[in-house]
């Protein structure tokens, strides 16, 4: 069924998306191997050459075409200037959710569709599984828990997983670098790359000082007091630790801001004000239809969360608990459990 249907294999130069291509050439389909090139700053260490270089060298190794894509508009004005909107107006975004939508699974994958491949694939430890009682198509999480990005893909729809491999979904990381060293890639000893998607780790604050100007403004204690003084509201997250003075020698954590007035409310408790059990979302997606009112799933905040049971109507979510809640503009992800497997059933924004 696989042989003669053509797919183009997004190369990042790591090892995860290597044997993603090797896997599906052994399985009999005509694999194009695509290097995605991205808008970089300047002013950050810069190393999409070396990672071109690896993928070149990949697709040498297996004997499969090479082709680079230049996204770079792409990835600036649906990453990066999101990221940065969404900090100005007091929200915490999640640009590697974007970095999926607007560019892998957006621009990357209306490209391919262009060039007349039959499917798109990435090295992301998901699966996508069609429900032959359904017919639709299935966003599980992958099958190693501690590598499972089934969290950054709850965008995706029907239409985009029609078109869309996830070839090491159901390994583990330590059998994907087995089968690097049985194919003889020469990515199979590359480290896993960290931090933002595609620009790697980062300091968030630093990063945002080069599109936003610092606006000094006051730290309060919970009674707002004054209590120091921070870089601008914009800068930070709740829960935050850092970026601003220490109260008598103890260590504060965001627990509140105010961009309109430019303050920041800080506390030695890093959860305190944001624990509760109900909240709304906005951008919804729901990959294999609507969750019912009455059902039970289970939810998460933040990427590797523990997994808490919610319920959900319309665009409102309540927990059964009440837990730690992420800021606005943060995704929140859910999931039903089918025995030791997870299902995405999509998400939203955290309004």
């Amino acid at each position: 069924m696989n042989r003669g249907k053509k797919v183009f294999v997004g190369l990042s130069g790591g090892v995860d998306s290597s044997v993603s291509a090797a896997l599906l050439k052994e399985a009999g389909y005509d694999v194009t191997g695509v290097f995605i090139k991205v808008w970089s700053p300047d002013f950050l260490e810069c190393t999409w050459k070396e990672d071109r270089r690896d993928a070149m060298r990949v697709c040498a190794e297996l004997g499969i075409p090479f082709k680079t894509l230049d996204l770079e508009k792409e990835y600036k004005q649906g990453v990066v200037d999101y990221m940065v909107r969404e900090y100005r107006a007091g929200r915490t975004p999640n640009p590697d959710v974007m970095c999926n939508r607007e560019v892998k699974f957006g621009a990357f994958l209306a490209w391919a569709k262009e060039q007349g491949a039959d499917f798109i694939a990435t090295g992301h430890y998901a699966q996508n599984i069609f429900n032959t009682e359904t017919g639709k198509y299935e966003l599980w999480a992958g099958v190693d828990a501690e590598k499972d990005q089934s969290y950054f893909l709850w965008t995706l729809t029907q239409e985009d997983l029609k078109h869309v491999l996830f070839p090491i979904g159901h390994l583990h990381k330590s059998q994907v670098r087995e089968r690097a060293e049985k194919f003889g890639l020469p990515t199979a000893a590359k480290k896993d790359s960290q931090g933002l998607c595609f620009l790697g780790k980062l300091d968030m604050r630093d990063f945002l000082k080069h599109f936003v100007d610092e606006k000094p403004g006051k730290a309060l204690d919970a009674q707002g007091k004054e209590v120091g003084v921070h870089e601008g509201a914009f800068f930070y997250a709740l829960g935050q630790r850092h970026g601003f003075e220490a109260v008598n020698g103890v260590p504060q954590y965001v627990i509140a801001k105010n961009v309109e007035k430019n303050t920041i409310t800080v506390g030695p408790d890093p959860l305190a004000a944001q624990e509760k059990n109900t909240f709304t979302l906005e951008q919804k997606n729901w990959i294999s239809g609507n969750p019912g009112a009455e059902d039970i799933y289970w939810g998460r905040n933040r990427y590797r969360q523990e997994l808490f049971q919610c319920r959900i109507e319309d665009e409102t979510v309540t927990f059964l608990e009440t837990i730690s809640l992420a800021p606005s503009g943060q995704s929140f992800v859910v999931y039903e459990k089918h025995g030791e497997g997870l299902v995405c059933r999509g998400g939203g924004v955290i309004s």
